[in-house]
């Protein structure tokens, strides 16, 4: 059972940055792909960022262009900068480990943009 540690949330000031970090231990089957996604209790998860095994990448709309997602193949980590922050970014943030045996989900971090 692959298993996912997230790291790095915190509180930063508008228009500050954060680096979010995804450690996956990886026990059976290839990873897919890697992904960070963002919840507000009550709501749906929302898709912020995935990066597939070839590189292919798919943000999600209200983050294009300040948010970056890349990865460490040789470690099985995934990383998501995040620049220029506001206030509606502030969520917990889950990474997603796609494998051959299915999806696997971190314990999410949190992350707090002030005004």
């Amino acid at each position: 059972q692959v298993q996912v540690v997230e790291s790095g949330g915190g509180l930063v000031q508008a228009g500050g940055s954060m680096r979010l970090s995804c450690a996956a231990s990886r026990r059976s089957g290839a990873i897919i792909a890697m992904g960070w996604y963002r919840q507000t209790p009550g709501t749906q998860r929302e898709l912020v960022a995935r990066i597939i095994s070839n590189g292919a990448t798919t943000y999600g709309d209200s983050v294009k262009g300040r948010f970056t997602i890349s990865t460490n193949k040789a470690r099985n980590e995934a990383y998501l900068q995040m620049d220029r922050l506001n206030p509606e970014d502030t969520d917990v943030y889950y990474c997603n480990v796609q494998t051959a045996d299915g999806p696997v989900w971190g314990q999410g971090t949190q992350v707090t943009v002030s005004s």
